[in-house]
């Protein structure tokens, strides 16, 4: 029994080597595993590096990668890929559907004046609105008209004393009827700084802009018509048969002969006396809207022709456009300034989602709506680097506009042939009405 004991048996030898050698195959088995494992992610990552889609944590409550639909997105730190159609969520974890524009939704008309009268209002309601009760105060509406790139917005701005129309060396700039005011402490001025008048109207788009130009005009209590100083000289009538229609010759006119600072003086002589010959214009003023040169003439010129009459907004604030809608005007305008040819006269865009988070970021979901595939593939960029640098010069400007941090957030979307679909052009504000929430 010891002998057995202590000197198994060659079935006992053989039942150890077996279990050792089943032992060991496992163990290699493991290991192959793991390196094939390792290889097969190695491979995954390689992948994934050459597509830059390595998704963040921060990028995955948000949605997974639609690769056979997918709409591009940059935030303030990286940009992904996701389905066209997403669903937003806060930093809370609460879900909403975004849509643009809905039929709930608040729209603010511009062809309306406010009531200016005053009568019904006590003593503590005037002063808490901020009317002044001043006898001699004037405000009232002035039309700011002119073809593309003559300078109309820089006009506007250097009025206003700040920046609310987006400017960029490109014609046709400005979409929207700009409503700015200026006040003073016995004026107040509401600027209309409208689109260029245009001869050819090639979409449904320029027939909208034209239309918003006349209605500007009708409660306007005076007339700016802007002129290119470089240019050869030419009638405005054209100008104000587009911009007043049957009000011609009947509102106060004065013509800005604006880019001054770029002709010589005796040129700029010459130009005033064709101008004051062959024009209609009650009165010509050369200005630099660019430099500040000659703007206050033009102020002291439109405040003898306002009538009398307490303010139609409080003196505190500088227009009656919404945050939103100058976050789609910062974004359009970085659009015309880093893209060329057609892509930024395709493009229009919309804020979806702006939340005001107090005890973080502001949330801003901006979309750029263009009509064909090729815009939106130049408007990426290779890898996205296009849109990363359109999104961080956008948000920058905004969080200055805003004097807040914003998280943006920028995807790009195809709509074929929008500009002539009526109703969408509606809904994005070309009917006189923009989205106030």
């Amino acid at each position: 029994m010891e002998l057995a004991a202590r000197y198994p048996c060659p079935a006992s030898i053989g039942e150890r080597f077996l279990t050792r050698y089943i032992n060991y195959s496992i163990i290699w088995d493991l290991q192959f595993a793991r390196l094939a494992v390792g290889k097969a992610q190695s491979k995954v990552r390689r992948r994934a590096r050459n597509r830059n889609a390595m998704l963040s944590e921060r990028q995955r409550w948000r949605g997974e990668i639609d690769r056979k639909n997918e709409a591009y997105y940059f935030t303030a730190h990286d940009w992904r890929a996701e389905e066209s159609e997403i669903t937003c969520s806060d930093d809370e974890g609460h879900r909403e559907e975004e849509s643009l524009p809905s039929s709930s939704s608040t729209f603010l008309s511009l062809s309306e004046k406010p009531d200016r009268g005053m009568a019904l209002l006590d003593d503590y309601e005037m002063e808490e609105l901020d009317y002044d009760s001043n006898p001699n105060h004037r405000s009232g509406y002035v039309a700011v008209l002119g073809k593309p790139n003559v300078g109309k917005s820089t006009l506007s701005n250097q009025m206003i004393g700040q920046k609310l129309s987006i400017v960029t060396d490109k014609p046709q700039t400005t979409r929207h009827r700009i409503l700015g005011i200026c006040s003073g402490p016995d004026y107040q001025m509401i600027l209309y700084d409208t689109p260029g008048v245009i001869e050819k109207k090639m979409h449904k788009l320029d027939s909208l802009m034209m239309k918003n130009v006349k209605s500007a005009s009708v409660n306007a209590d005076c007339i700016i018509v802007v002129v290119d100083a470089c240019r050869m000289p030419e009638k405005i009538d054209e100008v104000l048969e587009e911009g007043i229609g049957s009000l011609k010759g009947k509102l106060p006119t004065l013509l800005v002969l604006n880019k001054k600072d770029l002709i010589k003086p005796g040129e700029i002589a010459q130009k005033l006396q064709w101008y004051e010959k062959f024009t209609d214009a009650d009165e010509v003023i050369p200005v630099s809207a660019k430099y500040g040169h000659g703007v206050v003439d033009v102020k002291e010129w439109i405040l003898s022709k306002l009538p009398a009459g307490p303010a139609y907004y409080p003196k505190d604030i500088a227009s009656e456009h919404p945050e939103r809608f100058f976050v789609s005007e910062i974004v359009r305008e970085k659009i015309f300034m880093q893209y060329r040819n057609e892509v930024p006269y395709a493009c229009q865009v919309n804020v979806v989602s702006y939340k005001s988070r107090p005890m973080a970021k502001d949330f801003i979901q901006v979309e750029i709506v263009v009509e064909k595939n090729t815009q939106k593939i130049i408007l990426i960029g290779k890898e996205g680097r296009a849109l990363k640098l359109l999104a961080t010069a956008a948000r920058l400007d905004i969080e200055d506009f805003l004097q807040k941090k914003v998280y943006l957030e920028v995807e790009v979307k195809v709509k074929e042939n929008w500009r002539e679909d009526e109703a969408l052009l509606k809904r994005y504000g070309y009917g006189g009405q923009i989205r106030v929430s």
